[in-house]
Order: C-alpha cells, then sequence, then structure tokens
C-alpha cells in the first residue's frame, strides 16, 4: 500500500529566471513528498539570455529563445501563476500578485531578474525600450522590422549603453537590418570616454566589428530626452532613432524598494547560502540578488551556478537539514556575439575570436535550452500480468471533461429513471438543466464538477465556475445561487485555509461578477483535486431548450474546439505552453454576455464533454431536424490541430465518436477528429435564424468571443453531415 503524505509546505519560486528553471528541473527528477511547489512569472515562457543576440540578429526563432515554464511546470508537479509579484512582506510570509491577490508560503525564492528602463529620461516611457525584461525587448524588435519591411518607419537605432550588452545587441540588429534595408543606421551613446565591460583587446574587436557593420559609436554622450524619431543629447545634438534600446547597466524593480529587505543599490542582499540576509526562509538568486560574500557583475553563469546549491538549500530548509554555500568562480568566460555568426571570448585578459566561436556559443546555449526541453521522460505505468479481461490500457485518464461518463453509458442508466413525478418538476429529456416552476418564473438548477487538469487550484476553480454556468446561460436564464464542492488532496491544516480561501475567493469573484451568490457548499479530503458547483439561475419565460431548431436556421458557435486535445498533451509534456495558457484564459472567461446575445436562439446549448459533434445531435434529435458542418468555419484552440495530428486524444474521444458519427469524405483528417473532442467550459452553441447570424456573430466578436457561423440545420432526419 502506497503512504499517503500530506502536503505540509508551500515553497514558492518567483520569477522564471535561469536559476530557477534548473531547479524545477531538478525537482521533477526527485520531488519532495509533503512539499507544494507553486512559480510565479508574468508569462507562459521564460526568454533565455544568451540567445537574444542571436535571436535579434536572425539566427534564431522567438521559440528557440523561450523556456517553457509550464511544460516545466507539469514536469516537476508545480502549479504555474501567470501573474507578477508586486509587494512582498517577508516576516508575514506573504506576497502580492498583481490582478490575483495574496499568496502566503513557508520558503520562497526571488528570481526575477533586472530592468534596463530608464523612466527618469523624458520620453522614455513613450518612445524608449529596455532591453530588459527580454521578451518585451524581443517583441517590439520583431514589430519595428516589420514596420520597416513595409515602409512605415525608418532603419535609424539608437542604444544607450556602450557596455558589452549594448555592443553585443547593436552588432545584433545592424546585422538583422542590413536584411531589410539598404541604409541602416545604428549608434551607441555611451556617457563615458570608452566602451565599458571588456579589457583592452577586445574592446579593440569589439569596435572593428561595429565598424564592419556600420555602427557608430558616440562617448562622451548624456542623454536629455527620447522622442519618436531622435534622441536629443545634453550638448544639443541628436542622434536619428526611430527605435530606442536602453542597456546602460542592471537596475532592480522598483518594488523590490519597498519589500523592507536588505539591499545594496536596490539589489537583494544575499548570503553565502543565498538566502536574504535576517531570512532563513526566503532566497534570492540571478541579477536581482547581491552577493554579500563574493560580489560579482551581473551575468547569467552565476545564476546557472547558483542552481543546484538553490535547489539543496531549499530542500534543506524544508526538511530542517544543513545548507550548502556558493563558491562563485574569480573570472569567467565572456561570449560575445559579433552580429553574424562570429564571436568573441574574453578570459584573464585572453581574447579569440571567429566563427568558430560562434558554434562553441551555439552549442553552449542550445545544450542549456536542450537541457529545458528535452525533458525525461517518466516511465509509464506497467499492467499487472495477472488482470480481468478487458483490462488492457495503462493510458491516464484525462482531467475536466475527458473523464466524463461514455454518452451511451450514461443513456443507458437514466432508462431506469421514472418520469418526474410533481406537477412543479417541468425538465425535458436532454436539458441541459433541471427545470423547476417558480411562482410565475421558471427556476433552472444543475450542477457540474471538473478533475484537476492544472495543478493551480485557482485556475481550476474560475474555470470549473465558467464552465458551471454554462449549462445555465445555455437555458437563457439568470444565475441565480451557487453552492460549491471542494475535494483537496490530503494536506495539513494551515494548507487546507490557504487554498480552501482561494477557492472560495474566486469562486465568489466569477459567481458574483455573473449574478449569482455563493451560498454554501461542501468540502473535503480525497485521492485529487476535485472542484464543483451546484447553481440555480431563473427565467421570466420558457428556457431556452435543444427542442427548437428549424430546417434553414444558421449555427453559431462562441468557442473554439480543441480543449480535450491539448489537455491530453500538455498532460504527456508535449503541448507548448504558450498554447495552454492561452487555451486556459479563454476557457476562464465568462460566456454570460454573450448569452445574452444570444437570448433569442431557437435552440441551444454548451458544448462540454460528449464534443461538438455530441451536443449538435442532442440538438438534432429533439429538434427532429438534421445538420450540416461546415468544417473549414469551426474555429480550434491554437495547438490543438497539430497536436490532433500527431496522434493525441481524450480518454473520452473513441467512445464520443461512437455516439455521434458523423458523416464526412476525409475520416482521418485531423480536424474532424476535433469535432469529438470533449471540450471543457467550452462554447455556447446557438440555433438562430440565418438572417440574423451575421449581425449576433458580429456582435460577438466586439465582445470579445472567438465566434463563428460553423454550418445549418437541415431538414433531414436527425443526423450530422460535415462539408
Amino acid at each position: 500500500m502506497q503512504i499517503d503524505i500530506p502536503l505540509t509546505r508551500d515553497l514558492v519560486l518567483i520569477g522564471g529566471g535561469h536559476a530557477h528553471a534548473l531547479v524545477m528541473r531538478r525537482w521533477g527528477m526527485k520531488p519532495l513528498p509533503g512539499a507544494r511547489l507553486t512559480v510565479i512569472n508574468p508569462g507562459p515562457t521564460a526568454p533565455y539570455t544568451g540567445m537574444l543576440p542571436g535571436h535579434v540578429a536572425g539566427h534564431y526563432s522567438r521559440d528557440d529563445l523561450d523556456i517553457d515554464l509550464v511544460r516545466l511546470a507539469r514536469f516537476c508537479g508545480a502549479r504555474l501563476i501567470d501573474g507578477a509579484v508586486d509587494a512582498l512582506d517577508a516576516d508575514a510570509r506573504v506576497m502580492h500578485i498583481e490582478g490575483w491577490g495574496d499568496l502566503k508560503y513557508d520558503v520562497a525564492s526571488l528570481d526575477v531578474g533586472i530592468t534596463a528602463e530608464m523612466p527618469e529620461i523624458e520620453g522614455f516611457a513613450d518612445h524608449g525600450t529596455g532591453a530588459k525584461p527580454l521578451g518585451q525587448y524581443a517583441n517590439r524588435w520583431r514589430a519595428f522590422l516589420r514596420a520597416i519591411e513595409v515602409g512605415d518607419t525608418a532603419p535609424e537605432v539608437a542604444v544607450i549603453g556602450g557596455g558589452v550588452a549594448g555592443v553585443e545587441l547593436s552588432l545584433a540588429m545592424a546585422h538583422a537590418l542590413r536584411n531589410v534595408s539598404k541604409r541602416p543606421v545604428i549608434t551607441v551613446l555611451e556617457a563615458a570616454d570608452q566602451t565599458t565591460g571588456t579589457g583592452p583587446k577586445a574592446r579593440a574587436r569589439l569596435m572593428q566589428a561595429m565598424d564592419a557593420l556600420g555602427v557608430t559609436l558616440r562617448t562622451g554622450a548624456q542623454v536629455e530626452r527620447i522622442a519618436a524619431d531622435h534622441v536629443a543629447l545634453l550638448d544639443g545634438s541628436r542622434i536619428a532613432a526611430a527605435f530606442t534600446v536602453a542597456s546602460a547597466g542592471a537596475r532592480p524593480h522598483a518594488w523590490i524598494a519597498d519589500t523592507g529587505l536588505p539591499l545594496e543599490n536596490g539589489f537583494v542582499r544575499v548570503t553565502e547560502t543565498l538566502s536574504v540576509e535576517g531570512y532563513d526562509t526566503l532566497f534570492a538568486v540571478g541579477d536581482c540578488a547581491h552577493l554579500t560574500h563574493a560580489p560579482r557583475p551581473k551575468a547569467g553563469v552565476f545564476a546557472v551556478r547558483e542552481a543546484p546549491i538553490l535547489h539543496d538549500n531549499l530542500r534543506a530548509v524544508l526538511t530542517g537539514g544543513k545548507m550548502r554555500a556558493f563558491h562563485p568562480q574569480k573570472h569567467y568566460l565572456k561570449l560575445i556575439s559579433l552580429g553574424g555568426k562570429s564571436a568573441l571570448a574574453e578570459r584573464g585578459g585572453l581574447t579569440v575570436s571567429g566563427p568558430l566561436l560562434w558554434r562553441w556559443k551555439d552549442h553552449i546555449d542550445r545544450s542549456f535550452m536542450d537541457k529545458l526541453t528535452d525533458l525525461p521522460a517518466m516511465p509509464a505505468p506497467r499492467l499487472p500480468a495477472v488482470r480481468a479481461l478487458g483490462g488492457d490500457t495503462a493510458k491516464p485518464l484525462c482531467a475536466g471533461c475527458g473523464s466524463k461518463i461514455a454518452g451511451d453509458s450514461l443513456a443507458q442508466a437514466l432508462t431506469v429513471l421514472p418520469p418526474p413525478a410533481r406537477a412543479d418538476v417541468l425538465s425535458r429529456p436532454g436539458d441541459d438543466a433541471a427545470v423547476l416552476a417558480h411562482g410565475a418564473r421558471k427556476q433552472v438548477m444543475t450542477t457540474d464538477h471538473l478533475r484537476a487538469f492544472t495543478a493551480d487550484p485557482v485556475t481550476l476553480t474560475r474555470i470549473a465556475a465558467v464552465h458551471a454556468l454554462g449549462d445555465i446561460w445555455a437555458m437563457g436564464a439568470s444565475p441565480q445561487a451557487a453552492l460549491s464542492s471542494v475535494t483537496l488532496p490530503r494536506m495539513s491544516r494551515t494548507l487546507q485555509a490557504r487554498t480552501l480561501a482561494e477557492v472560495l475567493r474566486t469562486a465568489s469573484e466569477v459567481m458574483r461578477a455573473a449574478g449569482a451568490d455563493l451560498v454554501g457548499g461542501h468540502s473535503t479530503m480525497g485521492s485529487e483535486t476535485v472542484i464543483g458547483f451546484s447553481l440555480t439561475g431563473l427565467c421570466d419565460g420558457d428556457p431556452i431548450g435543444h427542442d427548437g431548431a428549424q430546417s434553414g436556421d444558421a449555427l453559431i458557435l462562441t468557442r473554439p474546439i480543441g480543449t480535450g486535445v491539448i489537455l491530453a498533451a500538455e498532460m504527456a509534456g508535449q503541448a507548448r505552453g504558450t498554447n495552454v495558457q492561452a487555451m486556459l484564459r479563454r476557457m476562464g472567461t465568462p460566456q454570460g454576455d454573450a448569452a445574452a446575445i444570444l437570448s433569442g436562439a431557437q435552440a441551444m446549448t454548451d458544448v462540454t464533454g460528449f464534443g461538438l459533434a455530441g451536443h449538435l445531435l442532442a440538438i438534432c434529435k429533439a429538434s427532429g431536424v438534421g445538420a450540416q458542418i461546415v468544417l473549414d468555419a469551426v474555429p480550434v484552440y491554437d495547438g490543438a490541430l497539430d497536436l490532433s495530428a500527431a496522434g493525441h486524444f481524450s480518454s473520452l474521444h473513441a467512445d464520443n465518436l461512437r455516439g455521434a458519427p458523423v458523416t464526412y469524405h476525409d475520416p482521418q483528417d485531423p480536424k474532424f477528429a476535433l469535432l469529438h473532442d470533449p471540450q471543457t467550459a467550452g462554447g455556447l452553441l446557438a440555433a438562430v435564424p440565418a438572417n440574423q447570424a451575421d449581425f449576433l456573430i458580429e456582435r460577438l466578436c466586439a465582445a470579445g468571443h472567438v465566434a463563428a457561423r460553423i454550418g445549418r440545420f437541415t431538414d433531414d432526419a436527425p443526423r450530422i453531415v460535415c462539408a
């Protein structure tokens, strides 16, 4: 019998920097029983600094540059919160996440990097871009290149800062600009009398590379202000620039100054164990930290070397063990890209450059990224040698609606129920919710629960609430009241209180925004997290059912399909984090406004576990009509089509395919397979008069929904044909 270890400690990694990414990999190889790991980062990816110049120059794609934190989080069993910490109280052990709320912790670590923003310069906020954060700079750079290609802007760039980073970026940008413009203008502005950060030999070689690519160095340059098309210097001169980049040294994030932590020029002071001075349960690494025992320049090499020490010391604090000391090397190798596929290496005064150095740098960078991308495959569970007949699968059960009972099994079980005996029970076969008489009005009632497909209870709760509300909205009712049902894995009383507070706060926010009150519920512990809701809603007239569709009506869908495939692939570590996070955000977006726009629908349902085809067939059977789907018109979540083509399917897919067959000339089409993909928090599916469809879709899209006219109803017998 496997021992059930309760969760007792919360470990939070703030930021997805290099050190934390490596800690996540190590954690996944050997998780600590009883510790719950949370990672907080603004976005599903973290750019790798070593490959940024190569990306700017055009040698690497953006995908090459990004560390996929969603995949790493799945590998190490962490919950990933998409957000940014903007306050921290180390004495109370609580942090605040912008747009999310407070999060308590037992042990935490900071790896939030630095910024190159220069808000003290007039015009920077409107016309300048910091070289860090890297993601923002990379995005703006690609947009600038596109603007040059179409002739919307001049190929003129100014770089504020003549250190290694500024010179390296100027060379990369010069190389890229030569591919889109005949006369690019790149100027490096340095306040000192020469470039900084290297020895004389390396400096001379960098100057040669700048001359070769037409990069101008302006020393003794004091920036006064930045405009849309130039940089004004204190001496009165103007430097032409349609794109201005700041790379003048490392600057700490402003919010750290308000934490009350011990700081050195704004950077968090840490001891030799990487713990913050005076705080044994808070650590800081990477560029945001200052090593008091061995001060070093801000360089990625130190963050990488800190990772194993940080990992071991975090485990030591969580287990009551002894911490280790970090001893950084005194000298380190600088590898500097020279724009094209050539690089310079400097260490201890020795300088070498050439294409061979670039290939070496490329190998180092790709090896680092491979370590975080090609994660070790966890061994699949073995089937017992002796088992009952029919038990021939070891595939994990999908979560969300992918774990629903098969439609035909459910239909068979429902046959044992007698028809309603009460006169005030008005439910019709196939209704999304029960219908009850409520004075002069009608009340609808439903319940829905989801197995966890994410380690973040807040994300799961938000999506579960929107998912449950779908039945109320689909019937044209106004949400009234909700009861929650919460199952949490075994955990200490402290973690129970923390987690329940997060769940109930989120549930209340979603329900209150929908017009309903969260009035009670039930909570328990079990083998996994399950969040569910029972809901009531009110209708002034008759609820919208499945039985009103007519031949000729248009078929409208308010949300893409593909959640089952993406969630199944993500569980296997095969989905792209950017696609997963974008889908989760859409799934957690309420559809009450969409339901209001479609309030005049002839028939409506929400697309959930039985897939688009299964729920459409339910309308066809209740209305006595057929349906034709235009496959090309059906919106699909980014990444779902490729994953479907690669053979990823939800646990429920085969049952859905059997329960709602669709006639189509190419049953192997990966998009066709998505018609049977079980959806969690799926879109509303409505039958509307054909002459109203375009107007309704325009209103839905204006409200932010990915709505589409995907087909029509026909006078055929109940069946679905795909065109």
